[in-house]
This record gives structure tokens, C-alpha cells and sequence, in this order.
């Protein structure tokens, strides 16, 4: 005889859901893998708040949308359970905690990165950030090249960035229009694979079970579409205003403000796959910084908790800080400016999605003229991120150039890790800490 589950919880509270959002922002380390898995946790087996099913419902919802999928699981469980609000305050606590971090770390890292002590410990880092983008599209590779269409797909967004140095929006646009035309004539070549399953443990009832049926803030309504969509237009174009009034439409906040509203929007599977974008615009086109100071961004990301695509706050910090928006006398203050209008930029269309769209798209779910085309954008973004793969190992292993020397050290380092995340399924923060000790010793015995 098993004991009989406990009920389910009547109801959750509105500051009980915050204080668990905004412990949440702290601890969401591990990428949205690990970030998932602590929802799951806490959310499905611990707090019952959602069943299995609903959550793996609302996870799937998550992945055909562009943007980081474990915010927007926050923001939607979040809006489920307290309305818009809800989602608001769930999906900002995802964000504010991270931001507030990175603005801190890109200070130490512009005023003492020259420092012994900071110097080695990115010396350490840096390769093991190029062994965690190989295993990124390795990891991505396995679960979306499923057949020879996928891997053809993959091989010429490979192509089109590294030879042809083609934008990475062009390369999704054109791996979606392939996927959905595609499906038409050969609907199992472009059957969305890998997902997250579609069984479910029984951990007791829910708040939220798996025949709760639909709040009604969660209905499907053409005016709260409308007025959702509105809003979230209202607040861009305010933004946009505001930065175009006082800055200019060439100043230097405005044009971060524009571009990364662009990469929001194209943000499909995940961090890894947007920052080669990031990479031509910020690094090639704007010179917002430099190469090894992104590969130290995106370490930095990597440390922190929060969504990846947080390396956005670093880049806008350091664009902000070295192009001196507030003038040589508030640097500091410019780039923290900048790091948040980057990071309000890049967020607000997560918001949008889950609070206009989550009715609607929820319908469409399944449906393989919606997920066909992004079965192939991600075996095209696993092109895109092995293209960014080499672009970090290049910079890593030749700091100086071509002409320059071989840094044998970091090419062994970065083996090592390669080695502990393939062999060992070592987690990220102790290859981290690992890989900075190591540079750390380096440094300090050679100096």
C-alpha cells in the first residue's frame, strides 16, 4: 500500500510566486538545461504548482519561439498563475539579478583586467568558453541532424557564414522557407525531432493538473492580443524616441538599441546560435569591441546566473564604456545605461511572445507547417555555431595573428576540457573554476 498524495495546493500566493521568482534569478545557473531542471524541481515535484504534462506543454510552447526558452518558461508559468502581472515580475527576476552582476563583473574586468590575478583566470577561462561552443554544436548537432536534408542544411549555413560571411537573419530566413516548403512534399524529412518527450511521472496533483482547464486571462481573445501587442510596440517606439531625442539616430545607444532588437528576433536555438550575429555587428561592423574581449564576454555570461544571451549586457557595457556615450567623465555610468538598454531591448519581445502570443500559438502546436521550419533553422544554426567555434579557437590558440605564435598552453587547456565535458559530462561552473585555477597558477608562477 502507498500512502495516498498529499492535495494539491489551492492556490499560490502573489508574494509567495515572487520571492520564489526572485530566488530563482540567483540560482539559475547551468544554461537552460539546468535552469529548466530546477523549475522542474521546484515547480512539478516540490511545490506542485504545475503538473508534468502542463509543464512540459508550456516547455515545448517555448522552444518554436525566438528568444531564451527557460525565461520564457518562467514568464508563462509565471503568467498562468497570476495573469500579466505574473509573467512580468516572473520573467524580469529571470533577467534583473544577472543584469545587476554582469554590470558589476564588466567593471572589475575594464578597470583590472590587466591585473595578474584577473589576467589568469581569463586566461583559463577562455579556452574552456571554445571547448563549451564545440560541445554546443555538438550537443545541438545530435538532436537536429537526423537525415542527409538536415546535415546538407547545416553544412551550407557552414558555408554561408565562414566563406561567404552571409547575415546570420539571411541564413534563418532561408533555412525556414526550405523547412516549410520542404515539408510539403517530404513531411518525415522535416518532422521536428529530439523535444523533451512527451511522458510524465505522477509527483501528485497540481494547482495547475493536466485537465485544469484554462484560466480565462489564458483564452484566446483578439482584443487582449491586440492591446498586448500595442503595448509592447508602444514601449520599443517610446524607447526608441527617448534614445533618438537625445542621442541622435547615429549615437551610439541608439544603434545598440536598434541592432539588438534585430538579434532578439533571430535568436532561434538559443544563445549560441544568435552571437556569431552578435559577433558581425557588434565586433565587425559597429567596433563596439574587439574579438578576445567578446570570448571574455561570453566566459563572463557562462559564470553568472541567468539566460546566455546575457553577454548582451557585457557587450553593451564595454560598447558603452569604450565609446564614452556619457562622456569621459560618466563612464561608468554610460555603460551601465547601455548594458540595460541592451538587455530591455533584447527581453521585450520574449514578453510579448508568452503574453499576446500563448493562446495562440499553443493552438498551433504540433502542427507541421509551424514546427518544420524550425527543424530547420536549428540544423542550420549547428553550421552557425561551429563557424563561431573556430572563430574562438583562432583568436585562442594565434592571440597575436597568423603571424604570431602558437599558444600551446591554451590549445591544452582547451583539449582538457573538451575532454571533461565529452568524457566526463563535467558541469559547467566546476570547468570553469577548473579551467580559471589553472590560468590563474599559469600567471602567477610565470610573472
Amino acid at each position: 500500500m502507498h500512502p495516498a498524495p498529499p492535495p494539491a495546493p489551492t492556490s499560490v500566493r502573489f508574494r509567495e510566486a515572487f520571492l520564489f521568482w526572485l530566488k530563482l534569478g540567483f540560482i539559475s545557473f547551468g544554461g537552460p538545461a539546468g535552469q529548466i531542471a530546477i523549475m522542474h524541481a521546484e515547480l512539478v515535484e516540490r511545490r506542485r504548482w504545475i503538473s508534468e504534462k502542463r509543464f512540459l506543454h508550456a516547455l515545448n510552447y517555448c522552444m518554436l519561439l525566438p528568444g531564451p526558452e527557460a525565461q520564457q518558461l518562467a514568464t508563462y508559468i509565471g503568467w498562468l498563475l497570476h495573469r500579466t502581472w505574473g509573467g512580468i515580475v516572473a520573467g524580469a527576476l529571470f533577467v534583473l539579478p544577472s543584469l545587476f552582476i554582469l554590470i558589476g563583473l564588466s567593471w572589475v574586468y575594464l578597470r583590472f583586467g590587466d591585473v595578474p590575478v584577473v589576467a589568469g583566470i581569463f586566461y583559463g577561462i577562455k579556452p574552456a568558453v571554445t571547448a563549451l561552443v564545440l560541445h554546443a554544436a555538438h550537443r545541438i548537432g545530435t538532436r537536429a541532424l537526423k537525415n542527409g536534408w538536415m546535415w546538407g542544411i547545416a553544412a551550407a549555413s557552414f558555408v554561408a557564414i565562414f566563406a561567404l560571411n552571409t547575415p546570420f537573419p539571411a541564413i534563418v530566413l532561408a533555412a525556414g522557407l526550405i523547412g516549410y516548403f520542404g515539408s510539403q512534399r517530404w513531411p518525415a524529412v522535416f518532422a521536428l525531432g529530439g523535444g523533451h518527450g512527451n511522458g510524465h511521472k505522477g509527483y501528485g496533483p497540481a494547482l495547475i493538473d493536466d485537465d485544469t482547464l484554462p484560466p480565462a486571462h489564458a483564452r484566446f481573445s483578439r482584443r487582449h492580443l491586440a492591446k498586448v501587442l500595442a503595448a509592447g510596440l508602444a514601449l520599443w517606439l517610446a524607447a526608441m524616441a527617448v534614445l533618438v531625442a537625445t542621442q541622435g539616430w547615429q549615437g551610439t545607444l541608439t544603434q545598440m538599441a536598434w541592432f539588438f532588437t534585430k538579434a532578439a528576433l533571430v535568436t532561434f536555438g538559443g544563445a549560441y546560435a544568435v552571437l556569431p550575429y552578435v559577433y558581425q555587428g557588434a565586433v565587425e561592423h559597429y567596433h563596439w569591441l574587439s574579438g578576445p574581449q567578446m570570448i571574455d564576454g561570453l566566459a563572463l555570461g557562462e559564470t553568472t546566473p541567468g539566460p546566455l544571451i546575457m553577454v548582451v549586457a557585457f557587450v553593451g557595457f564595454v560598447g558603452g564604456w569604450l565609446q564614452q556615450v556619457w562622456g569621459p567623465d560618466a563612464l561608468f555610468a554610460g555603460a551601465a545605461v547601455a548594458a540595460t538598454v541592451v538587455t530591455f531591448v533584447t527581453f521585450l519581445p520574449s514578453f510579448i511572445f508568452i503574453l499576446a502570443g500563448g493562446p495562440l500559438v499553443e493552438a498551433t502546436h504540433g502542427k507541421l507547417g509551424f514546427t518544420a521550419p524550425l527543424s530547420a533553422i536549428t540544423a542550420a544554426v549547428v553550421g552557425v555555431i561551429l563557424n563561431l567555434a573556430l572563430f574562438f579557437a583562432y583568436h585562442l590558440l594565434w592571440p597575436k595573428g597568423s603571424g604570431g605564435a602558437f599558444d600551446a598552453v591554451s590549445a591544452v587547456i582547451a583539449v582538457g576540457a573538451l575532454v571533461a565535458l565529452f568524457r566526463f559530462k563535467m558541469r559547467v561552473m566546476p570547468l570553469l573554476t577548473l579551467c580559471a585555477l589553472t590560468g590563474l597558477t599559469l600567471k602567477l608562477v610565470t610573472t
